[in-house]
């Protein structure tokens, strides 16, 4: 029988505003969807942890992936014959694949919206958004430790590129910024806690 964890997601959270310090950093990157959505609205996001391999590709299932093209269509069904549900325009945003149908991929985003995306519109590449779900910034620090320097305070939704994660923490590099160090690896979606990324 295969083991099966269920991790709930709190609810999306607005950006906090009114965060004004020099050594935070601002997300510039953003999903634009095809029709408006209030953050309040938004449903809980839930992540099944499963030991499956896709149908396509023999990769592991659920696994996390990037969007390749700043024109990703995530549609109703996994078809170009299908609607077109959202519209994205952040190309390296993180997007968890949950499912696969010959050149399909049923994703799921941060915000817990799911639907078909081609293969070809995703990228293998490892990205995190910090925690939509922080009330708070998550820290960049020099190191892997709690006592580590400070190099910067980062809002939910910064956009980051992922080196490698030990399971606790994940070595990143802020995009469109020069500035690189270590995150919380809890404090991010686009990695699963105690994930070891390479």
């Amino acid at each position: 029988m295969r083991l099966r964890w269920l991790v709930g997601l709190c609810a999306l959270i607005a950006m906090p505003s009114g965060v004004k310090a020099a050594d935070t950093v601002k997300s510039a990157d953003t999903v634009k969807a095809a029709d408006t959505r209030k953050s309040a609205q938004l449903p809980k996001a839930l992540t099944v942890l499963r030991h499956d391999r896709g149908r396509a590709t023999g990769l592991p299932l659920p696994r996390y992936v990037s969007l390749k093209s700043d024109h990703a269509r995530m549609r109703v069904g996994p078809s170009t014959d299908y609607p077109v549900r959202w519209l994205y325009t952040a190309p390296g945003h993180p997007i968890e694949i949950i499912e696969e149908f010959g050149n399909w991929r049923m994703v799921r985003d941060d915000a817990g919206a799911s639907g078909w995306m081609h293969g070809a519109l995703l990228s293998s590449r490892r990205t995190a958004i910090v925690a939509p779900w922080l009330k708070d910034t998550a820290a960049l620090r020099r190191r892997p430790a709690e006592t580590a320097g400070l190099i910067a305070r980062m809002q939910p939704g910064v956009l980051l590129n992922v080196a490698q994660c030990t399971g606790t923490w994940c070595r990143v590099t802020v995009r469109n910024e020069a500035m690189s160090g270590y995150v919380a690896q809890r404090k991010l979606w686009g990695v699963y806690p105690r994930e070891v990324v390479k």
